[in-house]
């Protein structure tokens, strides 16, 4: 898009350029998206203190829009923060069903991106992206709360990817 600066003096237009910005309603509502992410609170094992230490006064997620919740209703985004079993592994497939669209998953540590050290275990399920799809894998045992920051930034250019290309971006890209 273009503005039509007809009619404006060169000091006029050179003004108009630089105050005036033009974008899309897609792109406002994906601005919008990536900048009041909900994550449900959702800890399985280790990882899940590091996302606790994440959303706490020292890192404070509150200042990228991050505000964890208690119910998949009100959230937008799951992370996996651990180990899941197969025991746990419908659990964490019907949390993600109940989240409204559209939604995204931050897969925490090596336990829930691989299986961890657990990944010879008849128990573990060996990434959660078997059960459920993953928009963003965070490495570590266990990852560090700047990681997980690292992860939910990728997740929010991701978002806002999205919006301009119009269509879901993968991992292959």
């Amino acid at each position: 898009m273009e503005l039509n600066l007809e009619g404006f003096t060169p000091e006029e237009q050179k003004e108009l350029e630089r105050s005036v910005f033009l974008t899309t309603i897609e792109q406002v509502k994906a601005w919008a998206r990536s900048n009041s992410m909900w994550p449900l609170s959702f800890g399985l094992a280790c990882c899940a203190i590091e996302m606790m230490a994440t959303g706490g006064s020292d890192y404070d997620t509150d200042r990228f829009g991050v505000f964890f919740r208690a119910s998949p209703r009100q959230s937008d985004c799951m992370i996996v923060a651990g180990t899941v079993t197969k025991k746990m592994a419908p659990l964490v497939q019907r949390l993600y069903e109940q989240m409204a669209e559209p939604k995204w998953v931050i897969a925490m540590g090596s336990c829930a991106t691989a299986g961890g050290p657990y990944v010879n275990s008849y128990a573990v399920v060996k990434g959660v992206d078997q059960i459920i799809p993953v928009d963003v894998y965070i490495p570590g045992c266990p990852p560090t709360p700047p990681a997980l920051i690292y992860g939910i930034n990728k997740l929010q250019d991701k978002i806002r990817m999205e919006a301009k290309t119009g269509r879901k971006v993968t991992g292959d890209e």
